[in-house]
């Protein structure tokens, strides 16, 4: 798993697919939003089931744990 991004989002690729999460940057880390995880980047345009965003989240939750950049989700 990579994640990339910005003040404003966060790229997460995982498995060959990439989905965009919109969000914001707080001190110490970064608040992303479960409402704009709608569909994938790669491959392009298809749509996020909710046992893949679950899937995801707890990636995401488990990898940045305890690290300088802890994600979490609203």
């Amino acid at each position: 798993m990579k994640i990339t991004g910005t003040r404003t989002y966060i790229d997460v690729e995982d498995e060959g697919r990439v989905i965009r999460i919109q969000g914001e940057m707080i001190v110490g880390g970064f608040v992303a939003y479960k409402r704009s995880m709608t569909k994938w980047k790669v491959p392009e345009n298809k749509p996020v089931t909710e046992e893949e965003k679950t899937n995801i989240i707890d990636k995401v939750i488990k990898k940045t744990h305890g690290s300088h950049m802890v994600i979490t989700f609203e």
